[in-house]
């Protein structure tokens, strides 16, 4: 960990997708939590992807997939990282040392939660954000209507969000001890789960669902971490994405 007068501000190429997001509510959680102790900061790169500035040679050099989010970080000799796990799994490693976010090898069950973590956010990536991700392209972004197509990716996506249900019935959070504690698991699934009802009609939505949802767009944090490339506002997608009541309405 870099000392508080020498830190230099991580570089994070992103924009505001649920993938960006992951990476930028963390990066501001752990400026509220490390800023004054550590000098931890970092500086938020728009990447412009209507000019495919994310496949221009010199950002293929730092992420060779042409996507966001990637990092790069000037106090380990820039390091670059890419994809979302990877980066949230690294700034974890390297950033987090009071393990707020973690579990510190002294607690007997932190290889366990270790595992969790993992095994949830596989499940993200692997379900929810592809099979979401495909059926909002198919609803609202394909060239054409293709019923099977919109359906099918609808059905799963609540299918992976009844997954979720089951988990939280009895939860705050995905992982921990009793109603669990807000970690990795948390941070890499819920920002999917914020755009759902763009796929799935809110009051489909299990309730349990909503509620951890709640809890983790009300963190501080998270309210700039959302917007970071965006003057902390969210775009014009999440304008009556949720209805006032839901209390997950951005403010206009």
């Amino acid at each position: 960990m870099s000392a508080l007068s020498n830190f230099r501000p991580l570089v994070v190429f992103t924009v505001d997708t649920p993938n960006g997001q992951k990476v930028t509510n963390f990066t501001e959680e752990l400026k509220r939590a490390y800023g004054s102790k550590t000098g931890f900061n970092v500086k938020y790169r728009k990447i412009d992807m209507s000019v495919n500035e994310h496949k221009a040679d010199w950002y293929l050099k730092i992420n060779p997939n042409g996507r966001i989010p990637a990092i790069t970080d000037p106090n380990r000799g820039d390091f670059n990282v890419f994809e979302t796990a990877a980066i949230l799994l690294y700034l974890e490693q390297h950033y987090d040392p009071d393990h707020l976010f973690s579990w510190p090898s002294t607690d007997p069950k932190a290889d366990n939660y270790r595992s969790e973590v993992m095994q949830w956010m596989f499940f993200v990536h692997g379900g929810i954000g592809p099979m979401q991700g495909q059926a909002n392209h198919f609803a609202r972004a394909a060239p054409e209507k293709i019923p099977y197509a919109i359906n099918r990716y609808k059905a799963e996506t609540q299918r992976l969000y009844s997954v979720l249900d089951a988990r939280l019935k009895d939860r705050d959070y995905l992982v921990g001890e009793g109603r669990g504690k807000f970690s990795l698991a948390d941070m890499n699934g819920w920002t999917w789960c914020y755009r759902g009802p763009l796929v799935v009609p809110e009051e489909e939505i299990p309730q349990s669902v909503k509620a951890w949802i709640k809890r983790c767009w009300d963190r501080p944090a998270s309210k700039i971490g959302m917007g970071a490339t965006n003057n902390g506002k969210l775009g014009d997608w999440a304008k009556g994405a949720w209805s006032k009541e839901s209390g997950l309405a951005p403010e206009e």
